[in-house]
């Protein structure tokens, strides 16, 4: 019986990711602006991984800017910036690879901290590029307070997620009127990536 309930565990893992993956889907359709996108998107990773913070920064020329989060950051958000080789968040961007701190993800040789984010103090840290057409586009993190070992389903999840969002903005870019875009910076693309 052991083995029959660990294969419905891995079931039913596996039927919340594709229900995850589908509502995000639902949200590359709809008439929204992007930043409701963004902020949905968001608010499903927190729901599927149970953190504490989920923030989503786009690259705007050499910046990542904080452009989504779970928690309430309405002075950062737009304005939260950093260097795209700055800290843990623009270390994930630079070498296009996933990152997962289980604890004391702030003693990282490269964390930076802002002062102004609760997230300066949590201890696990996992991180994924945002990509389009194979580029970096962005980084999501997901952060929780207290030490978490994170699993591969879980890191599996938060790739595929960045994957989606990379396609989101590809839609966001190839029809800017629809996508009613409120935030103003360079979109993050390089000039050939709509090509």
């Amino acid at each position: 019986m052991p083995k029959a309930r660990d294969l419905e565990g891995r079931l039913q893992q596996t039927e919340r990711q594709l229900r995850l993956f589908q509502k995000i889907s639902r949200f590359m359709v709809r008439e929204m602006s992007l930043t409701e996108v963004l902020q949905g998107i968001v608010a499903l990773v927190v729901e599927f991984t149970q953190c504490d913070s989920c923030l989503m920064y786009l690259l705007d020329g050499e910046d990542l800017v904080l452009c989504a989060s779970n928690t309430p950051h309405p002075s950062t958000i737009g304005k939260l910036k950093m260097k795209w080789n700055e800290g843990l968040t623009g270390w994930v961007a630079r070498e296009r690879r996933l990152l997962a701190i289980s604890r004391e993800a702030y003693k990282d040789a490269r964390f930076k901290k802002f002062g102004e984010l609760e997230e300066d103090t949590y201890e696990a840290f996992l991180s994924a590029p945002v990509t389009a057409r194979n580029r970096v586009v962005g980084v999501i993190n997901v952060q929780h307070r207290l030490p978490h070992q994170h699993t591969g389903g879980e890191m599996e999840v938060l790739t595929t997620v960045g994957e989606q969002v990379g396609c989101v903005l590809v839609l966001a870019r190839m029809a800017p009127r629809r996508w009613n875009r409120p935030i103003t910076w360079n979109w993050c693309f390089p000039p050939d990536l709509s090509q």
